[in-house]
């Protein structure tokens, strides 16, 4: 009878465990998403011009480009969590995002410019988007650690760097709306740099939250 018992006991452990990774990760984005919503709201708000920017087709490319990123992280991501998984054969879904950029960089130069290429590149709020995206990525990064914990990343380390893109292409995606920099070399310069940072944090959070 004892034995019985330790059998349903470890069946229904077993299966509380088996929770679906991909289930508790969007969850746990969806329960951080309106903190960093409110966080954006509070501090920074949607550019007054947004409507007349929506007609710029490089403010569209900057959503392409950022929602591209997550998606991809996120599908990485929930590969990673699986004990047995490796990045090789999935790293070019970054690419997307990364090709995105370069089309619209190569657009932009074909184009007559009235701004020169130094003030595209700088823009008027490159240290506002260094410190916005890293901040707005806090919350869901740390809610993007706790859904791959339900899992068994093999590198943890690689995979808190994912989660860190994941958490820093929502972010992004809630900064543009705001950024009045619309030129894709200031998105591939200054969005690179804050994303490349908070996939550092995600690195560094994940090689000791993932760990098993």
């Amino acid at each position: 009878m004892e034995t019985e018992q330790l059998i349903r006991t470890l069946a229904a452990d077993n299966a509380h465990r088996a929770r679906p990774v991909g289930l508790v990760l969007a969850l746990a984005l969806l329960a951080a998403a309106p903190v960093s919503v409110a966080m954006f709201v509070a501090e920074l708000g949607v550019r007054p011009d947004v409507m007349t920017a929506m007609r710029n087709p490089f403010f569209d490319l900057k959503f392409a480009v950022t929602l591209a990123l997550a998606i991809s992280a996120i599908a990485i991501s929930l590969h990673l969590s699986r004990p047995e998984a490796s990045l090789q054969g999935w790293g070019w879904l970054l690419l997307i995002p990364a090709g995105l950029l370069v089309a619209g960089i190569g657009s932009e130069m074909m184009m007559p410019q009235q701004l020169p290429v130094m003030t595209r590149l700088v823009g008027r709020n490159s240290m506002v988007c260094l410190t916005a995206i890293p901040l707005l990525s806090l919350p869901l990064l740390a809610a993007a650690l706790i859904g791959l914990r339900h899992g068994a990343p093999a590198r943890p380390a690689v995979a808190g760097a994912i989660a860190g893109l994941l958490s820093a292409g929502l972010a992004a995606t809630l900064y543009a709306s705001h950024c009045v920099d619309d030129s894709p070399l200031f998105v591939a310069t200054w969005y690179t740099i804050a994303t490349a940072l908070v996939a550092a944090i995600g690195a560094l959070a994940g090689s000791r939250v993932l760990r098993f």
